[in-house]
């Protein structure tokens, strides 16, 4: 699979600082829970989750909203680089008011002031909830962040703010998890200390602890434990892909939502080569040897200087418990988990850098099919391609086919093929003033947040926007309700299958309309280089 393009440089609307319409409740919830750690007396509704007792915040117009939750403890000192641990217990009444901390990560431009809040202790998550009642029994729905694996931010962003869509009657929670290195590197000296011989994939982990404190916990907070839809954009994506193919994650989900990524082959490393990356970054850092001492030096290293050397490290470990089979194998040969599925694109995400970029990725992918690519993309020796109304230019087409949509086309239809349902959908509303439509663009919509300034995607927002936001609300949140985005007064949405390939259309104003074989010969050029495998076909036979 070709890589993700330049994942280490991101769009502007990427820079996030908070505004003033978000820190003045931030300071009123201070004020109320207290500032130590403690709620203060009288404060907000009160709940014992693993751990202890908590007090959050009642939302006006009903429904409570608890932050900062620990879910782990604190993946620090001797605990960075291993699996989460048991929550860590505390007396009296705990505050939940306040977000925790976003993980740590290198400051690349984009991300500058979330690096510079970043904590090595951040295995929390916020709870919001529309009905505050043990036995309400509402859909749970689970955000996992995008960001691609070493950025970014879930309970600080003001994009994620959860009172809009949990008014469509959801519980929701969003979780934090380790980034870059502290989330994903490898090394002998951790794989030796290991249970399972191996090291890596602790962001992973992080999502699988987090899940368990939901089914343990949400109950208390009106959610079901055994109707749970797992959600996330980008690298989020790219996640559940990866827990729908990871043993420890099976019954933890019922439903997924992946918006704009799937596990990216490219970042699928057997360990050994995983390790040997791990010991240069060491070496990097001065560390040499692959046993105890090696092992108590890394983890000696300041985290933030960690993170700086260790830059857009991103990728999965294959071997061990986690993933003992990559992704993309077990999805190619039908061994993921069997739940329902809601996948989908933006029509642009990212362009291709330049012309030559385009053409040698084309190359790269296709081998002997690339001549048939290239002169559908109109590049190499081929007459260029008049841009498309909807998809852009070649590099635009390029960029996005390749980063994001033609796998997500094929890990969907692979799904379906299966016997799993499967809905798909393209994006394609244009947020004022911009150009076109970019990578992140429907979360605003998804959430129902519209920010002129400060958050991770802003624009001039209309009538228009918030009524694309209430027909794509009422599909996501039909679909974690009852595993079907149908309902009433809504345009019927097709299950997707492999005779008229289906799909759902939102924008480019306010409504929603079917198509059939979202970009037709290039999603089949697609196929017919990367056909399902059999399972009985499969080589490596163990089911995950």
């Amino acid at each position: 699979m070709l890589a993700p393009p330049s994942l280490n440089r991101g769009p502007s609307h990427f820079r996030v600082r908070i505004p003033r319409s978000f820190l003045q409740p931030l300071l009123a919830l201070a004020l109320l829970c207290g500032t130590a750690g403690r709620a203060a007396e009288g404060a907000g509704p009160t709940v014992a989750v693993t751990g202890g007792e908590i007090a959050g915040r009642a939302l006006p117009g009903g429904g409570a909203v608890f932050r900062g939750v620990p879910f782990a403890a604190p993946p620090v000192g001797e605990l960075r680089w291993r699996a989460p641990r048991p929550v860590v217990p505390w007396t009296g009444v705990r505050a939940a008011c306040q977000p925790g901390p976003p993980p740590v990560q290198p400051a690349l431009g984009w991300n500058n002031d979330i690096a510079e809040a970043g904590r090595e202790d951040c295995l929390y998550l916020d709870v919001w909830t529309p009905d505050f009642r043990p036995g309400a029994n509402l859909p749970v729905m689970v955000w996992i962040h995008g960001g691609a694996n070493f950025g970014l931010q879930g309970g600080r962003e003001p994009l994620y703010e959860g009172r809009r869509l949990i008014a469509r009657g959801v519980v929701l929670v969003v979780i934090e998890y380790r980034l870059g290195a502290l989330g994903f590197m490898a090394h002998p000296a951790l794989s030796g200390e290991s249970p399972d011989q191996a090291s890596g994939n602790y962001a992973l982990l992080d999502q699988i602890a987090a899940l368990r404190w939901v089914r343990a916990n949400i109950a208390r907070f009106g959610g079901a434990a055994d109707n749970v839809t797992v959600f996330g954009q980008s690298a989020g994506g790219w996640n559940i892909g990866a827990l729908m193919a990871s043993p420890p994650a099976r019954g933890l989900f019922q439903r997924a939502i992946l918006e704009s990524g799937v596990p990216p082959d490219v970042l699928n490393v057997p360990l050994a080569q995983a390790e040997q990356r791990g010991v240069a970054l060491a070496e990097q850092l001065g560390v040499t040897g692959d046993g105890e001492a090696a092992a108590a030096a890394l983890r000696a290293i300041p985290a933030d200087k960690l993170a700086a050397a260790a830059g857009p490290l991103n990728y999965l470990t294959i071997g061990g418990r986690v993933l003992p089979r990559s992704p993309w194998e077990v999805w190619r040969s039908g061994r993921e988990a069997s739940v329902d599925v809601l996948i989908g694109n933006n029509a642009i995400e990212y362009p291709a850098a330049d012309a030559a970029a385009a053409e040698q990725g084309v190359n790269a992918t296709f081998g002997a099919l690339a001549p048939r690519a290239l002169a559908l993309y109109g590049l190499g020796e081929h007459p260029p391609v008049p841009p498309d109304p909807v998809y852009g230019d070649a590099l635009a087409q390029w960029g996005s086919d390749s980063g994001f949509r033609l796998w997500s086309i094929l890990h969907g239809g692979w799904h379906g093929l299966r016997g799993n349902r499967v809905w798909q959908y393209e994006f394609r509303r244009v947020i004022p003033p911009h150009p076109h439509v970019r990578h992140s663009d429907e979360l605003p919509y998804v959430f129902g947040n519209f920010l002129e300034k400060g958050g991770m995607v802003t624009g001039e927002f209309t009538a228009t926007d918030r009524r694309l936001s209430d027909l794509m609300q009422r599909y996501w949140t039909n679909f974690a309700r009852a595993g079907d985005p149908n309902g009433a007064g809504l345009p019927t949405w097709p299950v997707y299958a492999a005779d008229t390939r289906a799909f759902m259309i939102f924008g480019p104003e306010d409504g929603a309309t079917v198509g059939a074989d979202e970009r037709g010969p290039f999603a089949a050029l697609f196929r017919e280089l990367f056909p399902p495998v059999r399972p009985e076909e499969d080589a490596d036979t163990r089911a995950p």
